[in-house]
């Protein structure tokens, strides 16, 4: 039960950690400030901590999603990338296709549970493979944000809920927190 609490901890303070990292990068791109993940804190900390203790985001009970269904997120978001920069398509086009074929996974055995379960990830992935190629400059930076966002994926099962855009959300997770560790390693 603890080890359970400490997950859903470590996901609420992830969130809070790639708004920090994007409120970063936003204001030294533009401010060239000092100490901007101290004021990036104070201004989303009051906002994560009303929301966490007074809106009902999550279930009570603790489940996490299955590594052979999170390993198709990054999948999803290489084969997106492949279709939107290899294949010159654009951004909208290449997820387009990429979902729907994700959508009629579940058509090819209606029997099965897995994959009903396949087309969240995909799709998920696919919002990490419609970045520009300013924001993921090559196909291992798609993979390493597509696997971050499958974490964010697999341990946020039961967070969030009734909020939309939760796999857009994860998706960008996964793309800030590759981009501020490529930021912070070049």
């Amino acid at each position: 039960m603890r080890r359970h609490k400490a997950i859903r901890f470590l996901m609420v303070i992830s969130v809070l950690l790639v708004l920090i990292m994007f409120l970063t990068m936003v204001v030294k791109e533009y401010y060239e400030l000092k100490g901007t993940i101290f004021i990036s804190a104070l201004l989303i900390l009051p906002t994560l901590i009303f929301g966490y203790k007074y809106l009902d985001l999550h279930h009570e009970d603790y489940a996490y999603e299955k590594i052979s269904v999170v390993i198709w997120v990054p999948i999803g978001a290489v084969l997106c990338y492949l279709l939107n920069i290899v294949g010159g398509l654009g951004s909208i086009l290449a997820v387009g296709i990429v979902g729907t074929i994700a959508a009629f996974l579940p058509h090819l055995n209606k029997r099965s549970n897995y994959l009903k379960q396949l087309p969240a990830s995909i799709y998920c992935g696919a919002f990490v493979g419609m970045s520009s190629v300013e924001t993921t400059p090559h196909i291992w930076f798609v993979i390493a944000a597509g696997t971050l966002a499958g974490f964010f994926f697999m341990i946020s099962k039961n967070l969030f809920l009734g909020v939309g855009g939760k796999l857009g959300t994860m998706a960008f997770g996964g793309v800030i927190a590759a981009s501020f560790i490529y930021w912070l390693i070049v």
